[in-house]
């Protein structure tokens, strides 16, 4: 499936009301992390929108896909998203981190939110992951399919390797995991922190199917899922190159903004910023 190049532009204007909301929701809060909340939104929509079976009507669907937010200071993302599509309202949002909200700063399991997994503690994701796995392999859901989405910086903990040799032990080919491949993690660069590269081949050697992309490219992201759920005996891994901060320039390629709300300056160049790139991508639809 390959959408045409106005329906490529509506899902980016979109993402980047997305976008637009997880900045009200930290800077309202002034507290989150934007720089990775920012990376992976428009990827994160797009699960949602186009590749998981979710159903906002019938959060208890036994035949649903699960996702799991393991880079869960994210959850900015997660929550702009699972408002797009109708599992949260959206006043809701810029409640986030306030007392009593439902939307704290890390995931808080909420199935009638689309809350799927309580998530926060770095490197505990893709076990659950694994077990979600394996109990629709039990269940006999063949059609049933796990998506967990992992920072980079993540991936320093050895938790991630354990469930990634476990994955690949019991086939777990229901199994996905996406990685937020910006190169920032919170003390700087991912390579001068702890160096992950050659990434791709260390999970080939850990006996996963290995799929790199540019994870900006809407269509490539859509005809790789697609791909990916004709394989056989493996769980998959999409490497997915973005870049933190992305369309916010003074917060793009930072660690600044790891976990750094942006005052009310920032703020407002930030939508502005925004809306230039929304504008364009108009004029080309019309």
């Amino acid at each position: 499936m390959t959408l045409s190049k106005s329906e490529v532009n509506k899902i980016l204007i979109e993402s980047l009301d997305i976008k637009k909301d997880i900045l009200k929701m930290i800077y309202k809060a002034q507290s989150g992390h934007p720089g990775g909340s920012l990376s992976c939104s428009t990827l994160l929509y797009l699960l949602y929108l186009k590749i998981m079976k979710i159903n906002p009507n019938k959060p208890n669907w036994k035949n649903r896909d699960i996702f799991i937010l393991s880079k869960g200071h994210a959850a900015p993302a997660l929550y702009a998203v699972l408002s797009k599509i109708g599992f949260i309202k959206r006043d809701d949002l810029f409640t986030l981190r306030q007392f009593g909200s439902k939307l704290q700063g890390h995931p808080i399991k909420n199935r009638d939110l689309g809350i799927e997994i309580s998530t926060g503690s770095l490197g505990m994701g893709l076990s659950i992951g694994v077990g979600c796995a394996l109990a629709a392999k039990l269940d006999k859901k063949k059609e049933k399919f796990i998506y967990v989405l992992l920072g980079d910086g993540e991936l320093n903990e050895g938790s991630i390797w354990e469930a990634a040799m476990s994955a690949s032990h019991y086939k777990l080919d229901n199994l996905i995991a996406v990685i937020d491949r910006n190169g920032i993690q919170i003390d700087g660069f991912t390579e001068e922190i702890m160096g992950l590269e050659p990434l791709a081949e260390k999970w080939k050697a850990f006996g996963w199917n290995v799929i790199e992309i540019d994870g900006s490219n809407i269509n490539e992201i859509i005809n790789e899922i697609k791909e990916i759920k004709n394989v056989i005996g493996k769980p998959t891994v999409l490497i997915s190159y973005l870049i933190k901060g992305a369309d916010v320039s003074f917060m793009q390629h930072s660690r600044k903004y790891h976990g750094r709300a942006p005052n009310k300056e920032e703020y407002e160049i930030a939508l502005k910023e925004i809306d230039n790139v929304v504008n364009k991508l108009r004029e080309k639809i019309n």
